[in-house]
């Protein structure tokens, strides 16, 4: 029995697909198909997270695609109401009147689909390629001044720096010398918010963290 979805780029809309997929990993069945793909080109973006089950299948639409088109994408835009005119242009599309956004999913696919398909996929890799941010994982050294120095006190005002994008992890600390110990700290940065030779010199070697804090050192940087 064909399945009709109306108006998917509405609440409304998305609130219909989210119910269909209770208890459902795909449109029709236990694997992708054209169906799939027929309603992931009329969905603009991805459903909020107050749409789980569409929210999901989404998501898993999406890296499907991707793994099917391993080119590199270098991005493309459009301008006024270009994405939206392959799904209004067309006689099928005219002679539908309001049901321009109703998908009978076992219907015949035109070149209107296909298009629609391909505008809104680029459309959708735009707009995430300007929301995407690299994260980066650092292992780093901070240097005590003295075997005197509270290292409880150290790490303390270490995770005491908070700023957007920054989060502190595991810490340990290691033996150096002459009593000396120094803490050793994984921490997750946002490439776009934090850069690490700004937060040494401009948070972790300068007052109050100074008055616990020599130098620090970074031992690993990794793009996650």
């Amino acid at each position: 029995m064909a399945v009709t979805f109306s108006d998917l780029h509405t609440e409304s809309g998305l609130k219909s697909l989210n119910e269909f997929l209770v208890g459902k990993s795909y449109i029709s069945g236990d694997q992708i198909s054209k169906d799939d793909i027929k309603v992931y080109g009329a969905v603009l973006e991805k459903p909020g997270d107050v749409f789980p089950n569409a929210s999901k299948w989404y998501e898993s639409v999406s890296s499907q695609l991707a793994s099917s088109f391993p080119g590199k994408a270098v991005g493309v835009s459009f301008g006024g109401k270009a994405a939206a005119a392959p799904v209004e242009a067309g006689p099928a599309k005219e002679a539908a009147g309001n049901e321009d956004d109703d998908l009978d999913l076992f219907g015949d696919e035109t070149e209107e689909d296909k298009k629609a398909v391909e505008e809104r996929e680029k459309a959708k890799k735009t707009s995430s390629k300007k929301k995407e941010s690299g994260k980066s994982s650092v292992l780093m050294d901070v240097k005590p001044w003295d075997d005197e120095t509270d290292m409880v006190a150290l790490e303390k005002a270490v995770r005491s720096v908070e700023m957007p994008g920054l989060f502190w992890g595991a810490s340990k600390l290691v033996p150096v010398g002459y009593g000396i110990k120094k803490l050793q700290i994984m921490l997750t940065i946002v490439d776009d918010l934090v850069s690490v030779d700004s937060l040494i010199e401009e948070h972790l070697t300068v007052e109050p963290c100074s008055e616990h804090v020599q130098s620090c050192d970074i031992v690993a940087f990794n793009k996650i």
